[in-house]
């Protein structure tokens, strides 16, 4: 096994590339304007913990679709008052609210990605009204009408410390992690999912008022239904998918995970048509109609969890060691990232938060050379910047310090 990082041929590289050649920050979590310019592949951010380093990676994460990497809500992002006056800022900088911009250079063309939020007054009652955040998108200075359409200029994959727990905590983490993964493909995904939820609300709230109206209720089962079966073909498409491209690609380093979707409807579609599991989810809920049973249902596709087995081994993920388990989540990442590449004909971002976590040398190095050979732009955060000497001939390293950004360069 090689243990040293190692550079591929640019040959087999891939032709077109997805390059952040510059960052901005106002307003954003502790930085109140920051200017970053990158030209490496592995972009480095060290510095002490709560210095800041992630929040530059999240900066990032919201040039893509949904709430970034921490899943904040916009309020949560501005920078604290109480910040303000401890950082020097620019002129024309104001408090109303926090915006993010970057050039992205794909296959020599350049982009102008911007997100920002916008606050507007929604009124609520006759004689009331209040302010609402939202987030708006732009390319090239033209806005868009929704932010599915940034997945048509930039993929990203994250991985953060909290994901660690991934295999140990609940199912709801895991369900987001599988969405996630979806969405990255499916750009219809994150819609049917806050369709479904808003229609299955207003379905669980007229049975606990005890609403008798069969035709009300039987429109929000068949919406149910319809959405239900959609997002569980959706999830099962992209599960199926990335079992195929780990076992195209097997791996010395990261253990070959295999995929299964623990799902009452997502199992009646392996071998059943959708139709026929339309039908079966529409009956299922009409049987719930009686309150006494809502709490006891499974039949939904909002407890499906995702189950991972270290294949070679043919053990749970959540009974493995801690550091099979970051690896078995590395093989699902790398997998997700060299797919993304074939299917959009480019490669995804990678953050990478504290990624030298539960990595020896060897599966350290791995990693980077994966991540080279897939041609994509890294940015890792980590305490100790001499963790990545041996890619610096290939990276940039920014030290985070008093809520600043400063390159810096190793001997």
């Amino acid at each position: 096994m090689n243990t040293a990082f190692h550079i591929i041929d640019d040959k087999s590289k891939t032709k077109v590339r997805s390059f952040l050649k510059n960052l901005t920050l106002v307003n954003f979590r502790n930085y109140r304007y920051q200017r970053l310019n990158f030209n490496q592949p592995f972009v480095i951010f060290s510095g002490n913990n709560g210095s800041g380093k992630t929040n530059i990676l999240e900066a990032i994460s919201f040039l893509s679709q949904g709430r970034g990497l921490r899943n904040a809500k916009l309020s949560e992002v501005k920078t604290f008052d109480f910040l303000i006056d401890k950082i020097e800022t620019p002129t024309f900088i104001n408090n109303s609210g926090w915006a993010v911009s970057a050039l992205l250079e794909r296959d020599s063309e350049e982009y102008r990605i911007g997100t920002s939020v916008e606050s507007s007054t929604k009124e609520i009652d006759f004689n009331e009204s209040k302010e609402i955040d939202r987030r708006v998108v732009n390319i090239n200075k033209q806005k868009l009408s929704s932010q599915t359409e940034l997945n048509n200029y930039i993929s990203m994959i994250w991985v953060t410390p909290q994901m660690d727990r991934l295999f140990q905590s609940g199912t709801q983490n895991r369900r987001s992690f599988l969405d996630r993964i979806v969405c990255s493909f499916d750009t219809s995904h994150a819609r049917r999912l806050s369709s479904f939820d808003n229609v299955y609300r207003q379905w669980l709230l007229l049975l606990k008022e005890g609403n008798t109206n069969n035709n009300w209720l039987s429109s929000l089962e068949e919406q149910i239904t319809e959405i239900g079966v959609a997002i569980a073909c959706a999830r099962k498409e992209q599960i199926d998918n990335l079992n195929i491209f780990m076992e195209r690609y097997p791996d010395e380093t990261f253990p070959e995970a295999f995929l299964a979707l623990d799902g009452t409807i997502e199992k009646l579609l392996n071998d059943k048509p959708a139709i026929f599991v339309e039908d079966f989810y529409r009956e299922a809920l009409k049987k719930q109609r009686n309150i006494s049973f809502l709490n006891d249902s499974t039949i939904t596709i909002n407890k499906t969890d995702l189950k991972v087995i270290y294949k070679r081994k043919n053990v749970p993920a959540s009974f493995c060691s801690t550091g099979e388990q970051k690896s078995l989540l590395l093989s699902i990442i790398i997998s997700q990232a060299r797919r993304l590449t074939e299917y959009k004909g480019f490669p995804p971002i990678m953050l990478l938060d504290e990624i030298a976590a539960h990595l020896d040398e060897i599966r350290r190095d791995a990693l980077l050379s994966k991540i080279y050979e897939i041609n994509s732009q890294a940015f890792l955060t980590t305490t100790d910047e001499y963790d990545f000497n041996n890619i610096k001939q290939h990276a940039q390293f920014f030290e985070i310090n008093n809520n600043s950004a400063t390159e810096i360069f190793l001997k």
